[in-house]
């Protein structure tokens, strides 16, 4: 009897090559309206569901008629097999468009009568619905908030403010007297409501937005006090991070303007950081948060750090939760890994950036709040939104070796980054491109011992939660991260792998799933604990209850627990992947390589896992070919916001 291709696609989804959602998806909708051409609706619904869960918001019709198998990582022959099952199906983007605008399930925009189809087609794109809206959402949101700079800077703020006081915050040199980036950063986004800052490590994205503050504080004058400002981040992590590095830099800079502001005190009333599920009050029993239009935040500047994993559904309750008077100032690097989630939102809005485009107008008031020259080269008239982006091109940090790998993988020159990887380094770069497991558990016991001899001597004279705070440092000296989740360099194995030898090393005791040294990662948001999707906490005993296992999380600077037993979603993080290593800094971190390739290796997961690495970085890969293959493949994610903005 000839397989059906319903009973075809269920198979693809028993074998691993579409998501088990796809075939019931497909099956859901083609059921809201029978029809006897309903199959490639179906073929629709499948590749629109798989996409998804890919990180593409939309599925591009034009793709749909030519080849979908590169997005899906198939073959052609897979790509075919469905089609013949299939049957006969639209030929060419035409008659995909006129097939889908007739039928019931699908909400023509604009011009369509919305009836709440569950899709969408928009500018030869086929949404679910969620998405077209999240992208519309995001869309006008922008839109409203870069348009409007010229009415702002009217009636709000005049330039010649802020050029005493940019002068007094950046007395640092530039690079051969080029522009300063970052103080042109600083005088554009005081002009509107929305403002994005993206630029690669070492470049100083939060030393900019510190002194950004700093700029705030300085002309509010008396009403310096009730700025209300908010910094928040997609991870704990991340926020953490933003906190400290904000606080360090505005309390050096007091000392170095004087007392002439009093940056300390006015950093002490902004609070913690927080994680953006926090901040928006998320509810377990819905998705949607307790801020929104309806009740917006109290806040007159949102800083949000780590941007790029900020994903579409996320970014859109963020924008129609954000008071209308309220300042947006988005940092990131556009060059990261987009969200694990749908949409790649800070690489559209940055997507120019290093092309600059920045009208006359706009270099007129650059030059008059900062002093600054934009170079002629990056002058041009790119639209509304390019006038509020900054791209910072001046790395101070990330200069030496591990900078110029990070360089060369960006720019796609496999080449050049097998020479720096091969040339000497001074320790800070290794490269096995021929590596066993034996080579890679050997640098995980080296990277994990003294964070777990530190834990197993105690707490001795300290208390326990400054002992709690001094492991959860050590911890964070060393990181291996995989490119993939399963398979033998993937991150299920090698985790069991890396147990198991630090116990035979002695360097752990294990009884049972919670033992003391297990370091965790939660895997979903759990509001009743306060814990979210990507924090990364610790096992150790609890100083109330013998016996008892507490998780310890760094939180902002701070060490807060909760009992072992409250926590379902965790997952043991000797090893984790690339995508979750986002929003942390390592000071070794090995990033490890399988030996098949796959469309999820890829230029920008390269980079990312060597700009996770402050002071050293190992690459680990069985195949000498995997890492040049991967430096030349790019990842593009499909979505219509570029062309909502245009």
């Amino acid at each position: 009897m000839r397989m059906s291709f319903y009973d075809h696609i269920d198979m693809l989804a028993e074998g691993g090559m579409l998501r088990r959602l796809g075939p019931v998806f497909a099956r859901f909708v083609t059921s809201l309206a029978p029809a006897d051409d309903a199959t490639p609706l179906a073929v629709a619904c499948l590749l629109l569901s798989e996409l998804e869960g890919r990180g593409h918001s939309c599925l591009q019709l034009r793709a749909l008629a030519d080849d979908p198998a590169p997005m899906l990582g198939w073959g052609a022959e897979d790509w075919q097999g469905l089609c013949a099952e299939a049957g006969a199906l639209p030929q060419g983007e035409a008659a995909w468009q006129a097939y889908l605008q007739a039928c019931p399930q699908v909400l023509c925009w604009p011009g369509g009568i919305d009836q709440g189809q569950p899709l969408v087609l928009a500018g030869g794109r086929l949404y679910l619905r969620r998405y077209w809206s999240d992208e519309n959402t995001v869309a006008d949101a922008v839109r409203a908030r870069t348009e409007a700079v010229g009415e702002q800077q009217e009636n709000v703020f005049r330039p010649e403010f802020s050029r005493p006081w940019l002068d007094k915050l950046f007395t640092h040199a530039t690079r051969e007297g080029g522009a300063d980036w970052q103080k042109i950063a600083c005088a554009i986004a005081m002009r509107g409501g929305l403002s994005v800052i993206t630029g690669g490590p070492g470049t100083g994205k939060t030393y900019t937005v510190a002194r950004l503050l700093a700029l705030l504080f300085a002309v509010q004058g008396e009403g310096a006090s009730q700025l209300r400002v908010a910094l928040a981040a997609p991870t704990g992590k991340a926020a953490a991070r933003l906190k400290q590095a904000i606080d360090d830099a505005l309390d050096k800079l007091e000392e170095s303007l004087q007392g002439a502001l009093p940056l300390r005190a006015l950093a002490g009333r902004m609070g913690g950081a927080r994680t953006l599920h926090s901040l928006l009050g998320a509810r377990p029993d819905t998705r949607a948060f307790r801020h929104n239009a309806g009740n917006p935040l109290d806040v007159d500047v949102l800083i949000v750090d780590e941007a790029s994993m900020v994903h579409l559904e996320m970014m859109a309750a963020l924008l129609d939760a954000l008071p209308a008077s309220a300042r947006l100032i988005l940092l990131g690097d556009k060059d990261q890994l987009a969200s694990v989630e749908a949409g790649s939102v800070l690489g559209d809005l940055c997507h120019d950036a290093q092309a600059g485009g920045y009208s006359s107008a706009t270099a007129a008031f650059v030059a008059q709040a900062s002093g600054q020259q934009i170079p002629p080269e990056y002058l041009g008239n790119a639209g509304a939104l390019a006038q509020q982006t900054v791209m910072l091109r001046q790395s101070r940090r990330f200069g030496g070796p591990i900078g110029q790998l990070a360089l060369a993988v960006n720019q796609g020159d496999a080449e050049a980054a097998r020479a720096v990887l091969r040339a000497d380094s001074g320790g800070q770069l290794s490269w096995n491109e021929a590596a066993q497991t034996e080579d890679m558990l050997r640098l995980a016991v080296e990277g994990y011992r003294p964070c777990l001899e530190l834990v197993a001597q105690g707490r001795g004279a300290a208390g326990h939660e400054q002992w709690a705070a001094a492991v959860l440092q050590a911890f964070e000296g060393f990181r291996l991260l995989c490119a993939v989740r399963e398979g033998e360099w993937g991150v299920a194995g090698l985790n069991e792998s890396i147990a198991q030898r630090l116990e035979a090393q002695g360097l752990l005791k294990r009884r049972g799933e919670w033992y003391v040294g297990r370091p965790v990662m939660v895997t979903r948001n759990d509001y009743a604990t306060g814990v979210y999707n990507g924090d990364i906490g610790l096992v150790l005993p609890d100083p109330e209850r013998a016996g008892a296992l507490r998780v310890y999380f760094s939180d902002a600077g701070q060490v807060r627990s909760v009992l072992a037993t409250r926590l379902r979603h965790v997952e043991t993080a000797f090893a984790m992947t690339v995508h979750k290593s986002q929003g942390s800094e390592f000071s070794h971190t090995v990033l490890v390589l399988p030996r098949e390739g796959s469309s999820v290796l890829a230029r920008e997961l390269v980079y990312t896992g060597i700009t996770r690495a402050r002071q050293r970085f190992t690459l680990l890969t069985p195949n000498a070919g995997v890492l040049p293959d991967a430096i030349r493949r790019r990842t593009e994610r499909t979505s219509g916001l570029r062309s909502l903005l245009a």
